[in-house]
C-alpha cells in the first residue's frame, strides 16, 4: 500500500503540512491545539514514512518517532498522566522528526538532477518543515522557562504566548516579517529566534538559488 503512494509522497507531505498551519481557521483554536493539531501532525509523521521508504534505517526512526507520538497522544487524551515529562517527551519526538525531514528533504533537493514538480514541493515542504522546527524549539524553551516569550495579543492569557502563537512567531522570524507583537524576553529566546532567521535566509538565498539555477539551466538546453 505504502509502496503505492510513494510517487505521490511530496504531494501528501505538502499538503498535511498545509493542514498544520491552516487548520486552525476551520475550527476553534483550543480545540484543534488539545486535539486535532497532534493528530495532524502524527499524519505528517505518516506521511513521512512514505518519503523515506528508499530508506530504510530513517524510515524506521521515522516510525519510531510515530509510535512516541502516538503513545504520548494517548496519554494526553485520556489524562492517564499529568506529568510534564511526557509533554517533554512529546515536544521532543517532534523536534527530532523536523530535524530529520529537514535534512532529508534539503538532501533530496540539493541532489536532484532535474527540477520538475517533486523538487519544487519538496523546497516548499523544507520551508515549511523549518518553521515547524522552530516552533518546537520555541515551544520546548518556554516549557522550560515560562514567560521566555512576551505578547501583546488581547487572546493571550497574562501576556504568555501560546501554541498558536508561537507557530505564528516562528514564521514570521523565519521569513524576517517581524512585527514585533510577539517578543523573546529571555537570552535563550533570543538566540532560538537569531537561529530560526538564519535558517529561513540561508534557505532562502542559498538553497532555493541553487535550484532556480538548475531550473534554468535545465531550460537552456532543452532549448
Amino acid at each position: 500500500m505504502l509502496r503505492k503512494l510513494y510517487p505521490y509522497r511530496f504531494e501528501l507531505l505538502f499538503f498535511s503540512q498545509i493542514a498544520i498551519l491552516f487548520g486552525s481557521l476551520f475550527f476553534p483554536v483550543g480545540f484543534y491545539e488539545s486535539f486535532l493539531s497532534p493528530i495532524v501532525l502524527m499524519f505528517n509523521l505518516l506521511a513521512s514514512v512514505i518519503l523515506f521508504l528508499e530508506k530504510k534505517t530513517k524510515m524506521w526512526v521515522v516510525i519510531f518517532l510515530l509510535l512516541i507520538a502516538v503513545f504520548c497522544f494517548g496519554i494526553d487524551v485520556f489524562q492517564v498522566s499529568n506529568d510534564d515529562s511526557f509533554t517533554f517527551l512529546h515536544l521532543g519526538t517532534f523536534f527530532l522528526f523536523y530535524i530529520v525531514l529537514t535534512i532529508e528533504l534539503v538532501g533530496q533537493v540539493w541532489s536532484s538532477k532535474r527540477v520538475g514538480k517533486n523538487v519544487i514541493l519538496g523546497l516548499i515542504s523544507g520551508y515549511i518543515s523549518l518553521g515547524l522546527l522552530g516552533f518546537f524549539i520555541c515551544m520546548i524553551i518556554e516549557m522550560v522557562t515560562p514567560g521566555s516569550f512576551s505578547t501583546i495579543l488581547e487572546s493571550s492569557q497574562n501576556g504568555i504566548a501560546t501554541g498558536e502563537q508561537l507557530i505564528y512567531y516562528s514564521y514570521i522570524t523565519l521569513m524576517t516579517i517581524g512585527y514585533g507583537e510577539i517578543v523573546p524576553l529571555t537570552s535563550i529566546a533570543r538566540k532560538a529566534s537569531i537561529f530560526i532567521g538564519l535558517m529561513g535566509q540561508i534557505y532562502a538565498v542559498i538553497l532555493t538559488a541553487i535550484i532556480v539555477g538548475k531550473y534554468i539551466s535545465q531550460r537552456s538546453i532543452s532549448k
